[in-house]
């Protein structure tokens, strides 16, 4: 029953999820670098090519990705189960590799050799070759984020490895290392999304950080098929394990399933490093409609904003863990009362009631996120109606920089103890073979922190993408009537 309603969740949180996510980032990026176009001298001058230059981005992105697909199914053929992984990082280089050529093709032909773009109230003088920088190293970011998280959550690898160890002396010891593994693999993408955020800002503004989060997302065909492997592998080990197939199957099956955590955690990666760039793009607009000069932290309007901004995605995952836990909770006393009242069921003799089972689920997805959903959406219009733009902006800052460290982290713990479980299951060295077989103590341990971590990397780290992005986009709506009619308590004090 379990493994009916975990098929079916996999269809709709990685599949269906993670896609609408990439999707909104992708459409997001596109809007807040031709928004900006537009008042620059592509818009100024209607010079057509060059002010769909981000759309070009997108589509030379698409076209480059279903050739390298070809690389995947017809020159690297895989043969053995260590040789998944290696296969699917190469795909995700050769993409990153072509699309950088490509988009040097484009701005080169698609691009004047100098323009003006739209910076707070000026404009600034911008080459050609400075945008197509923007793009690169917003497509280079996305790739050090995908290696990064890749190492932090592949059982190939000591990150992961060490946390299968911890398993030896309990599921505290293996929570620990967990935690402390998600927190580590924070530093180097924060770094990577710091300097892309640096150099396009510094070479076109606004605009350069809106195409550089384009071009993290331009090989998104190529991340999202490696992202649906992982619930592919997984349904058909669930699959397997119900039909009741042979042993060698399910270890197929299993080691697929690995692989496909990990590229599920890179696809992760990607979203939540786009979902940064393309929130301050959204933010620096909300900025320039608001008609605020400066964003000065030293300011008590902006620092309560920025502290009270901080603390909405630790209050955003505490409802959605929450959610989480209280679901499986009814999962698990369904399936109990199934066993205890249904003759038969426990000798296999008879069917088990899969519907109920899916309802609880989905009735729970649908009920459980209106909380959430709410505080998303009325933050911006509470601060923006009571405390003025300046809050605002304040609370928008706050959420973005605080919001990208919980979801990395949290992605990647989850993907962490998925893996270690994983790991000790296979047996496929020396050392996972001192911790296993399936039901030996470290084995038990690696199960409980597999468990933590599925609300960790399915729902709290992936939906705070959400979060960032929704705020912003909701600010930038309506930020020429909080710039007039907002701010009521302060005009009271």
């Amino acid at each position: 029953m379990q493994v009916i309603a975990d098929n079916v969740g996999d269809n709709v949180g990685d599949i269906a999820g993670m896609g609408s996510d990439l999707f909104g980032s992708y459409a997001e990026s596109s809007c807040a670098a031709l928004v900006v176009a537009s008042i620059s001298s592509f818009g100024i001058n209607h010079e057509f090519t060059p002010m769909v230059y981000p759309l070009l981005v997108s589509s030379v992105g698409i076209v480059a990705c279903l050739i390298i697909t070809l690389f995947a199914t017809d020159f690297f053929e895989i043969k053995a189960v260590n040789e998944i992984e290696p296969a699917l990082k190469k795909q995700l280089i050769i993409s990153t590799v072509v699309m950088t050529i490509g988009i040097a093709l484009i701005s080169w032909l698609g691009l004047p050799y100098t323009f003006t773009i739209f910076n707070f109230g000026v404009q600034k003088t911008v080459h050609s070759w400075q945008l197509f920088l923007c793009v690169a190293v917003g497509l280079w970011a996305g790739l050090i984020i995908g290696f990064v998280t890749e190492y932090y959550t592949s059982n190939a690898y000591s990150p992961v490895q060490d946390v299968a160890d911890s398993c030896r002396t309990g599921a505290a010891t293996n929570v620990i290392f967990g935690l402390a593994l998600g927190y580590k693999s924070v530093i180097i993408p924060i770094f990577a999304i710091a300097f892309s955020i640096f150099l396009s800002f510094s070479l076109a503004a606004m605009y350069g950080v809106a195409v550089a989060a384009l071009g993290m997302l331009s090989t998104i065909a190529t991340g999202l098929a490696i992202d649906a492997y992982g619930p592919i592998s997984d349904n058909a080990g669930g699959i397997a394990e119900m039909a009741g197939m042979s042993h060698r199957i399910r270890e197929r099956t299993d080691a697929l399933d690995a692989a496909g955590n990990t590229t599920a955690a890179i696809g992760k990666g990607f979203a939540i490093g786009s979902a940064a760039l393309v929130s301050l793009a959204l933010f620096g607009a909300f900025v320039s409609r608001a008609a605020i000069s400066t964003v000065d932290v030293l300011t008590p309007k902006v620092f309560i904003g920025l502290i009270v901004g901080a603390m909405l995605p630790y209050w955003f995952s505490a409802m959605t863990m929450k959610s989480v836990g209280s679901a499986a909770l009814k999962m698990v006393e369904e399936v109990r009362r199934q066993f205890n009242t249904i003759p038969g069921l426990m000798e296999g003799t008879t069917k088990p009631d899969y519907a109920t089972c899916v309802k609880i689920s989905t009735d729970a997805s649908i009920k459980e996120m209106i909380p959430p959903g709410a505080l998303v959406m009325l933050t911006p219009l509470i601060v923006g109606i009571l405390f003025g733009v300046e809050t605002l902006s304040g609370v928008l800052a706050g959420a973005l920089v605080s919001g990208v460290q919980i979801a990395i982290s949290a992605s990647n713990t989850g993907g962490a103890w998925d893996n270690a479980k994983k790991y000790i299951e296979a047996g496929a060295s020396e050392h996972a073979r001192t911790l296993g077989p399936k039901g030996s103590d470290p084995h038990k341990a690696a199960v409980i922190g597999d468990t933590i971590g599925d609300p960790l990397k399915d729902t709290s780290g992936p939906s705070l993408n959400i979060l960032i992005k929704l705020m912003a986009v909701e600010s930038l709506v309506f930020a020429p009537f909080f710039a007039t009619h907002g701010g009521i308590l302060f005009r009271w004090l």
